[in-house]
């Protein structure tokens, strides 16, 4: 597991997400630290603790053959929405990865989605398995596809 990365995300977004196109520019600064998650594009729109929402953008660089938003960026944004609901609620000196995670696509994607997760607070730092749900919309509320993933957190290593 990484070292602990929820303090230095709340500092991010209490920076950013108030100012004119800040929380575009998280979300940029976000995919400099995680390139690949960086590549969708997407925005996060709501980080609480506990809380996210993500919006991410039809782009012909997202579809597949079937003219529709590929597999495996609907998994990358599953995974990110996940990861940031739980890790953004995490205490400052817990660190968080991901262990397994598995998604259904019930309907093609297109246009302009919303990924959103909710997810219990851990109250320390000890080592616990945490199982998260996704839910991926399109712009109508339909639902596209549902992931679940299991996250595992523990304390930091010592410096």
């Amino acid at each position: 597991m990484a070292d602990s990365i929820g303090p230095g995300l709340r500092e991010q977004w209490r920076r950013l997400a108030g100012l004119p196109a800040g929380k575009w520019l998280f979300s940029r600064v976000l995919g400099r630290h995680v390139p690949y998650t960086g590549n969708l594009g997407a925005v996060v729109r709501v980080l609480e603790p506990g809380h996210c929402v993500v919006e991410l953008r039809e782009r012909r660089r997202l579809r597949n053959h079937l003219d529709s938003i590929h597999a495996m960026a609907l998994g990358n944004l599953a995974e990110m929405v996940t990861g940031l609901a739980l890790l953004n609620s995490l205490p400052d000196d817990t660190r968080g990865i991901l262990t397994g995670f598995s998604i259904d696509y019930l309907k093609k994607a297109r246009g302009t989605l919303l990924a959103e997760c909710r997810c219990e607070q851990p109250l320390d730092n000890s080592e616990a398995e945490h199982a998260l749900t996704g839910e991926i919309r399109d712009r109508g509320g339909a639902l596209v596809a549902v992931a679940r993933a299991r996250w595992l957190t523990g304390p930091e290593r010592p410096a």
